[in-house]
């Protein structure tokens, strides 16, 4: 027989404020999720700043010379919690599959196209705390 007691996990990418030490990670804490690991995306995605608020992630051609890599942190969320977790993400964010470079789906965090529209593009930084910690110098 299953053991039904059993949390059962989702493993969620964030690249943003969610990630460890950052504004947003107290959404993740309050689901009872867990950091997991470090990891950075396939080459197949293109990163924007929102205002400099959050970061925003789109799927692109692989082939694209202007596709990179994203750094990411891949968190445990309890599925109780996930739900809870999405709600609070800004506006435009969403869920979809990421490709990890070494090979893994999972679930991630991703802009909607819309939303990057007049926006900063930050790829060649490779990732949101990188970018940031160019801003802040």
């Amino acid at each position: 027989m299953a053991d039904d007691t059993r949390e059962k996990y989702i493993l969620l990418a964030v690249n943003g404020t969610l990630m460890r030490g950052l504004e947003l990670e107290g959404n993740l804490l309050e689901a009872g999720a867990e950091f997991g690991f470090e990891a950075r995306t396939e080459k197949c995605y293109r990163l924007w700043s929102i205002c400099d608020r959050n970061p925003a992630m789109i799927r692109v051609d692989p082939e694209s010379s202007q596709a990179g890599k994203v750094d990411v942190e891949v968190w445990k969320v309890p599925a109780a919690g996930f739900v809870s977790v999405l709600l609070k993400e800004p506006e435009g964010l969403s869920v979809g599959k990421v490709k990890l470079d070494d090979g893994r789906v999972v679930l991630g965090v991703i802009g909607e196209p819309e939303l990057v529209k007049g926006m900063k593009e930050i790829t060649e930084y490779g990732g949101w705390r990188k970018y940031m910690g160019a801003l802040n110098g």
